[in-house]
Formats: C-alpha cells, structure tokens, sequence
C-alpha cells in the first residue's frame, strides 16, 4: 500500500507564550500543499525494516518517527504483523513545510487502512500528537489554525483553490534554538481568523513571528520574501521556522529566477 505525504505552510505564526513543559504555545493557520514524499509498506513475515531514498534523512533510521508510528501503534495491537516501509523524500527536511511530521501521520493512516484497525479520526490525532506538535494536523488534511502546541485544532473555511503557490528553499538549516532566540512570546494582537477573511489585510497583519529573529542573520533568507513581492505575490511569508519562503499569486509568475542550489516548487493549489 503507497500514500503520498504532503507539506504544509504557515499563513501567520505567533508565539503565544513559553510553557512550564519547556514548549511553547502558538497560533497558526496551516495550509495542506500538493509538495508530497511518496510512503510505501507492505507486510513482511520476518522482521519490520525501514529504507529511504530521495533526500538524505539525518540521523539513526530507527528513530524515524514512522518507524515511531509503528511502535506507537504495536503497544496498543501486539498482533500487528512486521512490515517493510519504503519513503522516498521530496520535501526538504528542516525547511519549515512540516514533511517528517507528514510522514508520521500519514503512516498512522496507513496502517489504520492496511491492517483494518478501525480508528477513528481523532483516535489518529491523538495518536499524531504524541509523535509530534505538528504531527496531529496531517490527519484530516484541511487548513485549520492551530494552536497549543500545535495540536489544538480548529477548522477555518479558506479557500485558496487557483492560487499559485511558489515555494523556494535555499537549504539553510535553521535550528530551534536560532529560531526562538529572538522571539518574545505573546498573546497575539488580532484576531487570525478575522485576519484570513480579508486578503488585502495578509500583507501587513498575517505575520510569522520568526521572521523577525531570522531574517537578519539569514538575507539571503529575506531576500527570496521581497523578490516574491517584487514578482507580483499578493502575500509571502517565511513557513514555520524556515527557511522555505512562501508566495502566493493571482496569476502565474513568469520572470522569477532563482539560484541553481535552491529547491524550488511551483504548483497551482
């Protein structure tokens, strides 16, 4: 059995407040796009065994959190039988498009469906969040902002449906320390879902707050955001942590030329 994980991008990102679990609180609108890795897993007799392909995973293999998924599932049905996985990476890993977190929940999904477990949607979600604070969303697969840690999730209506989407990564990782180094949390001024009703608002009030503490030790990172603009988007952002840069346009861009060792996706959603 194949699925197809996809990413995810941000339209705004607030830190809301520093928990006492050492986590942090957000408010987010997350938005499901066609940029997808391709999961494959069959049953095997023997033993279970991970391969990749596609961009390189870092890291031990065993703890991939699809294999994770598997022993999250195996101590609630012992009887699940071995299987062997294949996942072949397309979305950049660290880039902010939530790709690893993709593959953990559609891995849920897929074993709910090859092994007739029966579960519920939110019995998946729960599932989800303990592998990741992103994880939950990839479940149903529709924007929703999100807020908690990521896995409080509420849905929004939005329609995005011949918007097109130009994603550039330019393969710079950003850690979590150097993302929140230069965040102060707190409790966002306006309303997001007031925010998302009017587009001609997104540019000035749609904010991801990471921009702020990134943008000046990466401007190479802030130059693809103002490039974007340049070219026509209507609205661009930094998703999640970065460093993929987002821009949304009512018509097809024609003029955008990027660097040869930049990752690029262009895609009508």
């Amino acid at each position: 059995m194949i699925s197809f994980p996809n990413a995810k991008i941000n339209l705004g990102l607030h830190i809301t407040a520093k928990r006492k679990d050492g986590y942090h609180n957000i408010e987010s609108c997350m938005i499901p796009i066609p940029l997808t890795d391709a999961l494959e897993m069959i049953t095997d007799s023997k033993k279970t065994i991970f391969t990749a392909s596609g961009f390189d995973i870092p890291g031990d293999s065993k703890d991939n959190l699809i294999l994770r998924a598997y022993q999250l599932l195996k101590k609630d049905f012992p009887n699940l039988p071995h299987v062997c996985i294949h996942l072949h990476k397309n979305i950049p890993m660290g880039a902010g498009l939530g790709g690893g977190s993709a593959d953990a929940a559609f891995a849920l999904k897929l074993m709910n469906n090859l092994f007739d477990l029966i579960l519920d949607d939110f019995l998946l979600e729960e599932y989800a969040a303990q592998l990741g604070s992103d994880c939950a969303f990839f479940v149903e697969n529709t924007p929703k902002i999100a807020r908690g840690r990521g896995e409080l999730l509420e849905p929004v209506e939005l329609d995005l449906s011949g918007t097109h989407l130009v994603l550039v990564n330019p393969g710079i990782h950003i850690g979590t320390k150097e993302a929140y180094a230069g965040v102060t949390p707190a409790p966002p001024k306006i309303k997001l879902e007031e925010v998302l009703k009017d587009k001609s608002r997104w540019q000035s009030d749609l904010v991801n707050d990471f921009e702020a503490s990134i943008f000046p030790n990466h401007p190479e990172i802030a130059a693809i955001k103002s490039k974007l603009y340049e070219n026509g988007a209507y609205y661009a952002a930094m998703s999640g942590s970065g460093s993929s840069v987002f821009g949304l346009f009512e018509e097809k861009p024609t003029s955008l030329e990027w660097e040869d060792s930049y990752f690029k996706f262009e895609e009508i959603l």
